[in-house]
């Protein structure tokens, strides 16, 4: 299988590490110290702006819907490398315009959306004028099985009423938030994976209300954010149903095959920019008489990160090549494998360069902490591992046996 990669892939990759060297590194100091100052730490700094405005000028926009002429048009496998460079820095992906929920929810509406949708919302998604929610975990009920789901989309003549619970809408903090992506049952009596369907909710629709902020290990993701939100008798106009009524699991299998692998892609780079830092700590730091580099246990710990990612990104490509050659559904082992493999081997790297810091790795100023924090809440995002180690288990059971 061979993986390397195009020459319209080699160049955007040399202009997106300019990119990073040039504009994105020297200003995570800044972006983070702009959000901490504002006023209302939920309106995105200014220095985001700027950086969307460069990337823009350098073509780094837009580069994760594959195959469109909306985007850059790029395969999974010619994403890949690109993904896991913004991985790197918490700021590079809003800065491209490849940041999450946005970039599953302007799948949906491109694969989905009727040209009421597409014009309303995926041509300011796609020009990064607003931003996005998704809201499908409820907290009342273990939303890792979808179908316990327990919002309510009621059909009243040419409108639907809503009236759910949700939590960890990731986004819906930003003031730029104009829209969620809703997933609800509109028939409780069907069978039960017909049950649900997915529906369009503006922002500002009257009954909505932000609960609270949630935080992740004491982190709240200004601007950003995962919030706990309401929706109590939400009207909306009936051509707001994605697809039709009772096809939600339809469009979560199309938006999250794609939003899994991604978040795999850039852990790799996240595990990545981690090792690199291990390794200038080993070689500047001196203890017991010598460099840490010299330490066989450290030795070890640099080797093992380096097997555990590379291994990582090869099942990552080889599920990226599966969506791109057979499409998500015949992948979604590859893809299940993936978003088990990826969180614990960066929460791996991650935790052996904290540990090679000592206690500057547990405060911000080596952005580990944070890198941690991050991968860990990845182990429960889009499906915990448990979800996705059963589903590998089912398709492995389903093959046939060998005889004895």
């Amino acid at each position: 299988m061979d993986f390397s990669t195009s020459p319209r892939t080699n160049e955007l990759r040399r202009r997106l590490l300019t990119f990073m060297d040039d504009a994105i590194y020297p200003n995570e100091a800044v972006y983070t110290k702009q959000v901490a100052a504002a006023a209302n730490r939920w309106k995105s700094p200014p220095i985001m702006e700027t950086l969307k405005s460069q990337a823009r000028a350098a073509g780094l926009w837009n580069l994760f819907l594959p195959d469109s002429e909306l985007g850059a048009g790029l395969s999974n496998v010619e994403y890949a490398p690109l993904c896991e460079i913004l991985g790197r820095s918490d700021i590079a992906p809003e800065a491209c315009n490849c940041a999450a929920p946005d970039t599953g929810n302007m799948e949906v509406f491109v694969r989905y959306g009727t040209d009421e949708h597409r014009e309303r919302w995926l041509t300011p998604l796609l020009d990064g004028r607003i931003r996005s929610a998704y809201a499908m975990t409820e907290p009342a009920v273990a939303s890792s099985d979808a179908t316990n789901i327990e919002a309510r989309i009621e059909r009243d003549g040419d409108h639907y009423v809503i009236n759910a619970h949700k939590w960890w809408a990731s986004g819906a903090g930003d003031t730029r938030c104009k829209v969620f992506i809703l997933m609800g049952k509109t028939d409780p009596t069907a069978a039960k994976h017909q049950q649900q369907s997915m529906v369009v909710v503006p922002a500002d629709a009257p009954g909505v209300t932000l609960v609270r902020p949630l935080t992740v290990f004491g982190y709240d993701h200004a601007p950003h954010g995962h919030f706990e939100v309401t929706f109590e008798n939400v009207r909306i106009p009936a051509t707001d149903v994605l697809l039709g009524e009772d096809r939600g699991f339809e469009i979560a299998q199309g938006r999250l095959g794609p939003g899994r692998i991604h978040h795999c892609m850039r852990l790799i780079g996240l595990a990545e920019r981690a090792l690199e830092a291990m390794c200038a700590r080993a070689k500047s730091r001196v203890a017991f008489g010598g460099p840490l580099a010299q330490q066989g246990v450290v030795m070890e710990a640099i080797a093992n990160s380096r097997i555990e990612i590379d291994q990582a990104r090869l099942l990552t490509l080889n599920a990226a090549h599966m969506m791109d050659t057979v499409g998500n559904k015949v992948a979604r082992a590859e893809i299940a494998m993936i978003k088990v493999v990826a969180p614990n081997m960066a929460l791996n790297v991650i935790d052996r360069a904290i540990q090679l810091h000592g206690g500057a790795g547990v405060c911000e100023d080596f952005g580990l902490a944070a890198a941690w924090v991050h991968a860990r809440y990845l182990r429960l995002a889009d499906g915990p591992d448990e979800v996705h180690r059963r589903a590998v288990a089912r398709i492995e059971l389903k093959k046939g046996t060998a005889p004895s």
